[in-house]
């Protein structure tokens, strides 16, 4: 017995050491050898086998449970590790190859620092709701959604993403019921109930630079007209819904609508709606933000927000007014952000939203950054649920959905407060 007892013992630390120096082969060997020892344990007598099999089971059981740990743990780290060296292909907003990158250059294992998080309880649940909703109702219409972008190279799948939205808008929930400060504030729950994950900036043409670039946008509220004057004198559209199946709208850059070809007298009057008449400035920055509440002198107010554009790319770096890119607009009840089309746009909140790159870094990932401030560090919250021409491809950059505002001075003033450049972090829940 004691002999048996002793092979058992050589043959599970044999089998745990030839587990860590190669996995595949310690599978067969072990499966091997559990069949000589079984065909050995039939040559017993039943009474030998009764006296025996309390102890042995014991045994087995032990060994079994600590083989399976250590291979689960050394298959887990070596997925882990082979993920996160593993390139990366980068994509643009047409779905087109642009490069290739290791996913241990931008993202890595992290931890919030000792501070509390800045965040609207009530607006953050908000556009958790919304971002979830999102997914339930429209991930078989839009793919996209269902990438989980560089992410992936540490092991993160979109189920993650769907748990890491549950777990938070229950623990919203729950703490709103009670009365209560979220302990989503707290950095020290953070850490113990998240995978905290640090985002290090990765910018080809600036390879220096380790922070994420923070852009704040904003909705602009601006006067306008329902009808042309001499003051309101540049239109914003919508496109008719039979423009899915008539693409005329993408032979024309900006410059060409802005020629007049929609208006009276124009190649292409009556294939658009007239939404209203703004300033020029009022369509740039009701184009570059995405979205404008529009003061109507009626009296009228409402938001709008683009819908579809002509299909041609933004340019970085190049101004506004040359842009040929060109949105048409719809009327909407609330700031929205991301969505493939506008019937399905996603409501967004000022302060907890960011527009980031939803092809490469994913819809509805929760980001915490951090910033220095008066020698203090500081932590705000919100959710990528925005995109926008300029973040694809970008994993540099995020842009922070900073509030309404008049002008671009108020707007100025509010953002003065706020960083150009922080460390960023992923929350996925464990």
């Amino acid at each position: 017995m004691n002999m048996l007892f002793s092979k058992k013992i050589h043959f599970t630390v044999g089998c745990a050491a030839l587990l860590l120096i190669s996995l595949a082969s310690s599978h067969l060997y072990t499966k091997s050898k559990t069949k000589q020892l079984a065909q050995q344990n039939q040559s017993f007598t039943q009474q030998e086998n009764s006296a025996l099999l309390p102890q042995i089971s014991l045994i087995s059981n032990q060994a079994a449970d600590q083989l399976t740990s250590k291979f689960q743990n050394a298959f887990s780290s070596r997925q882990n590790l082979l993920a996160a060296s593993a390139p990366y292909p980068v994509i643009d907003e047409f779905k087109k190859y642009k490069f290739n990158i290791n996913g241990s250059q931008v993202v890595t294992p992290g931890k919030l620092p000792n501070s509390k998080v800045k965040l609207n309880q009530g607006d953050l649940l908000t556009v958790l709701v919304n971002t979830r909703k999102y997914f339930q109702d429209y991930a078989s219409e839009d793919p996209d959604i269902m990438r989980t972008g560089v992410l992936a190279t540490q092991g993160v799948t979109v189920t993650d993403v769907l748990k890491t939205l549950d777990f938070m808008i229950a623990v919203l929930k729950e703490d709103t019921a009670n009365n209560r400060a979220t302990r989503l504030q707290d950095s020290k729950f953070i850490n113990t109930n998240f995978r905290v994950i640090k985002w290090s900036a990765y910018n080809p043409k600036s390879k220096q630079q380790k922070q994420l670039r923070i852009t704040k946008y904003a909705v602009f509220t601006h006067p306008g007209s329902r009808k042309k004057t001499s003051t309101f004198n540049i239109p914003i559209y919508s496109l008719k819904d039979n423009s899915n199946n008539d693409k005329f709208y993408t032979r024309y850059t900006k410059q060409d609508v802005l020629s007049g070809i929609y208006e009276p007298g124009g190649r292409e009057f009556g294939k658009v709606n007239t939404l209203a008449y703004l300033t020029r400035n009022g369509l740039e920055e009701a184009i570059m933000e995405g979205t404008i509440l529009i003061n109507f002198t009626d009296g009228y107010k409402a938001f709008f927000n683009v819908d579809r554009n002509n299909g041609i790319a933004y340019i970085r770096g190049l101004k506004a007014t040359a842009q040929k890119r060109y949105w048409y607009f719809r009327e909407v009840d609330a700031i929205k952000g991301y969505g493939y089309k506008i019937d399905a746009k996603i409501s967004i909140k000022p302060g907890v939203t960011f527009a980031g790159d939803v092809l490469n870094i994913g819809l509805g990932k929760v980001i915490v950054i951090e910033h220095t401030q008066g020698g203090r560090k500081h932590l705000q919250m919100g959710v990528i649920a925005d995109t926008g021409g300029a973040f694809l491809p970008n994993l540099y950059q995020l842009d922070f959905l900073a509030g309404i505002f008049k002008n671009k001075k108020e707007f100025g003033q509010n953002i003065s407060q706020l960083p150009d450049y922080a460390t960023a972090y992923f929350l996925v829940k464990k």
